[in-house]
């Protein structure tokens, strides 16, 4: 039989043999696959590691449009979640799925889970996720804004501007690292011109994360660049990163810096709020004009 329906006929004997097991999809192609039962487990092209120390907390789940939420316990370990990965943000947004299985015939199985990763806290060499299920995407907002800077993200399908092309980007070797937030690197490009960007690391234990630029200056020493928040993973002095343009969501940087206000995504002539306290006087030019003149 297998399947559901083999596990539902299984739990009915009263005399069970199951377990769970949990496979975590990384954004970058990693996967982890754990079980907390004694020994592995092997379906579906997968091995399920035992040992793992995860265990998981009771699942709410609900009919509707409810978001089906978790969490998943476990110990850090170096042959599977690491303190390092974590604090580089490998797991964040990370797919998960969570099956009932009967260890003792693992077709008889069900998925009971489906969904993401959401905040990953650690201490005393252990780790909680918080497991959001796939209603969660409808807590964000959808639709236009109407505001006067642009709603895309610099890369994105609706901005279609490619950061990483010449003149946008360009690959360093950092030459020292101040509380993982301040960088030096050798000045090329103009002052500032990373402000607000995004800096990929290409090399070393912290390779694949990414920082926000807060600010970009150059000075006497090189340019120093820094991060709104500490880069997890340990970056060190001779690590290749690659720095992007910023993009301050002005009509005029998209204009003027990328040379691409064919796809702005804001309402630069939207009235401002001073605009809701103009009014019309006898002693002013009304002619259907603006009335901040």
């Amino acid at each position: 039989m297998g399947g559901r329906e083999g596990l539902l006929t299984h739990l009915e004997t009263g005399a069970t043999t199951v377990c769970r097991a949990w496979a975590i999809d990384r954004a970058d192609g990693v996967q982890f696959c754990f079980t907390d039962h004694d020994g592995d487990l092997q379906f579906d092209g997968m091995v399920f590691k035992a040992n793992s120390g995860l265990t998981a907390r009771a699942l709410q789940q609900s009919t509707g449009l409810s978001v089906d939420n978790t969490e998943a316990l476990g110990a850090l370990s170096g042959l599977a979640i690491t303190e390092s990965d974590i604090l580089a943000g490998r797991f964040d947004g990370a797919t998960l799925r969570s099956w009932q299985v009967n260890w003792a015939n693992p077709s008889d199985r069900m998925l009971q889970f489906r969904g993401s990763l959401g905040e990953v806290t650690r201490a005393a060499g252990a780790f909680q996720a918080e497991l959001r299920g796939l209603a969660e995407a409808l807590n964000h907002p959808n639709g236009r804004s109407f505001q006067t800077a642009c709603a895309a993200v610099l890369g994105d399908a609706s901005c279609g501007f490619d950061p990483a092309r010449p003149g946008y980007s360009e690959e360093l070797t950092v030459t020292e690292v101040k509380d993982q937030r301040l960088l030096r690197l050798p000045a090329l490009a103009a002052d500032r011109w990373y402000e607000k960007g995004r800096l990929r690391v290409l090399t070393g234990a912290a390779k694949g994360a990414i920082g926000i630029i807060k600010n970009d200056r150059i000075d006497a020493s090189g340019r120093l660049v820094e991060l709104w928040q500490q880069i997890g993973g340990g970056l060190t002095p001779g690590d290749r990163v690659r720095l992007e343009a910023g993009c301050d969501k002005r009509a005029e940087t998209c204009r003027l810096k990328f040379n691409n206000f064919n796809n702005f995504r804001g309402f630069p002539h939207i009235p401002g709020e001073d605009w809701l306290a103009a009014y019309p006087t006898s002693t002013s030019l009304n002619d259907g004009g603006s009335l901040s003149r």
